[in-house]
């Protein structure tokens, strides 16, 4: 008997040999070549379920880039539940493959997104460690503050707790030898300049600089005032960058901005938003300005509002290191910005922008996706201008 579960081109296939489980992997991988990884799993419901994570996650690792082509990191004996629970227990679970059983058992709850970047940079920093012994947990903490800092490394070892957490809750090992290690860790709870934002004025410097290109490069392929309007946006909206790269011209309706997607252009995703909620932003007269001033005249409902050159979505990473983070560092040595802030803090400009200006905190909180004791949290305090009313 041969069965096969069907699957995309490119993803990672599920087939019933011989009464046996056993993926099927992309031909592409090796050349155009069939290649299958044994599972030695019957063919039944449950281990049809362990074959589906297993599948997952190789194909996690094909996006992220770091397959294994020899497969040894996928073998049944070091990935796949034993047939003989006292054999495994003979045998200690290394970090790393404490960790990557953790994601495959995250990766059915979590964002994809999530998954490739976050999970994936732990897995690398696992990688690096001059032990993955778990009796180590100590000297694997020290490793970790010499090559990274303390805000880093604490947030390292809150991961490796929960993962070991739920490896002593799934029985696969019997105590956590990170339990309590990152609160020892002293560091900054926030950067004092997490949530800081442009003034009006510097503000107005930045889109100007764009606008004119005062700072492209004669020999650039694409001239800084091309990105002026997603400049702009970005200011005039608070939202993510990621959400006003997603945008297409069918989420601009009856006077509103309709957020509902983020495109994570480092992976290519396109997703839902951070927080999972659709929110509409009513669209004011400046903002009406610049949408009219941007709309071709026949336009596909389908089009990104705020497209790269090439018509594909904008790359985020390359804009904030190629352009932005030249553009802003030229304006603070011409002492028109105080400092160097990243593109995000245009989220963080407007909302201190919009507290300013009178609007209620639930308000706002509603505008950008953020809850009322975020809002509070964070930005109430950076508010410049604060006047006792008159009683």
């Amino acid at each position: 008997m041969n069965t096969t579960q069907k699957a995309s081109k490119g993803s990672v296939g599920i087939e019933s040999f011989q009464e046996r489980l056993r993926l099927r992997l992309p031909r592409q991988l090796y050349g155009g070549k069939q290649k299958y990884l044994t599972l030695g799993l019957s063919d039944t419901p449950e281990n049809r379920k362990a074959a589906e994570g297993k599948a997952r996650q190789v194909e996690l690792d094909i996006l992220a880039g770091y397959f294994d082509p020899t497969l040894a990191k996928y073998k049944p004996q070091t990935h796949l539940t034993l047939l003989n629970p006292s054999e495994e227990s003979q045998k200690p679970l290394a970090l790393a493959e404490l960790w990557d059983r953790y994601t495959e058992f995250k990766s059915t709850q979590l964002e994809k997104t999530t998954i490739l970047r976050d999970y994936g940079k732990i897995q690398k920093r696992i990688q690096k460690l001059p032990t993955q012994d778990l009796s180590k947990g100590v000297e694997i903490r020290d490793s970790l503050l010499k090559a990274y800092s303390p805000e880093v490394t604490k947030r390292t070892l809150k991961q490796f707790n929960a993962c070991c957490n739920w490896a002593v809750r799934s029985k696969l090992i019997s105590s956590n030898p990170f339990d309590g290690m990152a609160a020892e860790i002293i560091s900054k709870t926030a950067s004092s300049r997490s949530r800081m934002s442009f003034t009006k004025e510097e503000r107005d410097a930045i889109i100007t600089a764009f606008e004119d290109n005062t700072y492209s490069s004669k020999f650039s392929p694409v001239s800084h005032s091309y990105y002026a309007a997603y400049v702009k946006f970005l200011f005039l909206t608070g939202c993510r960058p990621e959400e006003a790269i997603a945008l297409k011209w069918k989420h601009i309706q009856n006077n509103r901005i309709v957020f509902c997607e983020a495109v994570a252009t480092d992976l290519k995703i396109r997703k839902s938003t951070k927080t999972h909620v659709i929110r509409t932003l009513p669209i004011n007269t400046q903002l009406q300005y610049l949408l009219d001033e941007i709309k071709p005249e026949e336009v596909s409902p389908e089009a990104l509002v705020l497209p790269a050159k090439n018509g594909k979505e904008l790359d985020a990473h390359n804009f904030l290191n190629r352009v932005w983070k030249p553009v802003v560092q030229n304006l603070v040595k011409a002492a028109k910005v105080k400092q160097y802030l990243p593109q995000y803090h245009t989220r963080h400009t407007f909302i201190t922008m919009a507290l300013e200006a009178g609007v209620s905190v639930v308000q706002v909180s509603k505008w950008v996706g953020n809850s009322p004791e975020i809002i509070m949290k964070h930005y109430a305090g950076t508010i410049r201008q604060v006047q006792v009313p008159e009683f």
